[in-house]
């Protein structure tokens, strides 16, 4: 299907995979207003864009804050008269640290930015997408948000919750024109750590997860691939389709293997 003259909003779209979907959609023609929390971020993904940065609109916006969220939308419908996408990619990591370790303003944080962002993102902009012909919905979750990592306790019970939400919005939008797909991406080669704040050697953290990650351009192109397939569900990177299989089979060691892996990055 072709995208060509279609309006996306794409969250997190100043870095890692959500600036790579941002960069696909404008190469397949789209339209694309692009949410990050850093304007700095956003003008470097439009020098990125080159000849198509004039199809990109950039907006500045804590997705925390609902009256901005809601502000935003206003001035993308103004801007861009409709839109027939969301693909949500913003969210931010916690320190690795374990549950009794991690501060409330830490929970608190990861909470607000991954679960009610994305909530106020999607029940904001579905009165927009109801009402186009066919329009997408995309929520990214993570691998942790059906896996439990070590040191990643909160971060992965607010990526299961954007999990379970956005399972139950397919099942109350399966008959309207809203496609809904949910993405589980597993280690990807970007720069969440630093943009979460979370103090980290990404070379370190590489060698000893001993995981291959997958490059940012690819998972970009692997969900907007699902998407357009009006797939449900999107494993994005081997590690995340072996571990969904292997979990299905076997919780408990699944569990342990994992914890095994990651368990040396806990502080």
């Amino acid at each position: 299907m072709s995208l060509k003259d279609k309006v996306f909003v794409v969250t997190g779209g100043g870095n890692g995979i959500g600036r790579e979907v941002v960069l696909n959609l404008l190469r397949r023609g789209s339209k694309v207003a692009a949410i990050d929390i850093s304007r700095d971020a956003l003008l470097e993904t439009k020098e990125l864009a080159n000849s198509k940065s004039n199809e990109l609109r950039l907006y500045d916006l804590d997705i925390t804050n609902l009256d901005k969220v809601e502000e935003a939308h206003k001035s993308i419908i103004k801007d861009l008269n409709y839109i027939d996408g969301l693909i949500h990619v913003a969210g931010i990591i916690q320190p690795f640290v374990k549950v009794m370790d991690l501060s409330y303003e830490d929970i608190e944080r990861v909470m607000n930015v991954n679960f009610y962002g994305t909530v106020y993102l999607n029940k904001t902009f579905l009165t927009s997408l109801l009402q186009r012909e066919q329009s997408y919905l995309v929520n990214v979750s993570s691998m942790g948000g059906f896996l439990p990592v070590p040191g990643q306790a909160v971060y992965g019970a607010s990526k299961a919750a954007v999990k379970l939400m956005t399972e139950a919005l397919y099942s109350e939008l399966k008959d309207t024109n809203v496609s809904v797909t949910l993405v589980f991406p597993g280690a990807i080669n970007t720069n969440i750590s630093a943009n979460s704040n979370v103090k980290m050697d990404v070379e370190e953290e590489r060698s000893n997860t001993k995981v291959k990650m997958l490059d940012a351009d690819i998972a970009a192109e692997k969900i907007v691939k699902a998407m357009l397939k009006k797939k449900l569900y999107s494993y994005v990177g081997s590690d995340s389709k072996m571990m969904n299989r292997l979990y299905r089979l076997a919780p408990k060691k699944s569990t342990n293997l994992i914890s095994k892996k990651m368990g040396n990055l806990l502080k």
